[in-house]
């Protein structure tokens, strides 16, 4: 079992919402995905899908999205992104995945999933966006507690099995002060993000920062490609 990342797929087979006008980067980025993803994931492998995964604004408009998450092989951890409007709350989603018949996802929401070797566990997070400065900061706050929990949780099921590596899972780029706090206090192995987009990718940080190794997986830095963890 190997265990795979990847950001950002922005899929949008259910809405009219092309990528390539955001650069020709995206031109047929789909099928780059499917091909590259099939060179490398085996069925019994895991990949964490860190959010923004699909554009519908509801899960009627996203279902033909997740049909091409499905036909691909793996087993998918999603977690959600901040134009993931369709999701609304883990339980529905796992009820849609259920009730389509879609029994290989898992969706990470302030939990822990234990997959073997790893721990996968993660929370959105939150970062520089437009809008009021107090309520970006009650968000920051939030999202910093979903991810003290989600990290609890996995120390949990670790239990005393420190041989299993916690990974930690964020869309949006984890080096806020109060993430950082929150992170620095736990074993964490890696922490993989993405969220970043063209100029946004000078941003980027990887490599090992303290005892955590970040890894960015969104698709168009990666060349569309999943990213081994």
């Amino acid at each position: 079992m190997a265990l795979y990342g990847i950001s950002d797929l922005h899929l949008s087979f259910g809405v009219d919402k092309p990528m390539n006008i955001f650069g020709k980067v995206w031109d047929n980025y789909e099928e780059k995905v499917k091909v590259n993803w099939k060179k490398k994931v085996k069925d019994d492998d895991f990949v964490i899908i860190a959010g923004d995964i699909s554009w519908g604004m509801h899960l009627v408009e996203s279902i033909k999205d997740f049909e091409f998450i499905h036909s691909l092989p793996g087993k998918k951890i999603i977690l959600k992104g901040n134009h993931d409007y369709y999701f609304a709350s883990k339980t529905k989603m796992e009820k849609f995945f259920k009730d389509n018949h879609m029994d290989e996802f898992y969706v990470l929401q302030t939990n822990a999933i234990d997959i073997g070797d790893y721990i996968i566990c993660g929370t959105r997070g939150w970062g520089e966006v437009e809008g009021e400065k107090e309520l970006d900061e009650k968000i920051i706050k939030r999202e910093a507690i979903r991810l003290r929990l989600s990290l609890d949780e996995a120390v949990k099921l670790r239990g005393e099995n420190v041989g299993k590596k916690i990974v930690l899972a964020m869309h949006f780029p984890p080096f806020l002060k109060e993430f950082q706090d929150v992170i620095n206090e736990y074993d964490v192995y890696k922490c993989v993000y993405g969220h970043l987009h063209g100029y946004g990718h000078t941003k980027v940080k990887e490599g090992k920062i303290g005892n955590v190794t970040y890894v960015m997986i969104g698709c168009d830095y990666t060349g569309f490609e999943v990213t081994r963890l």
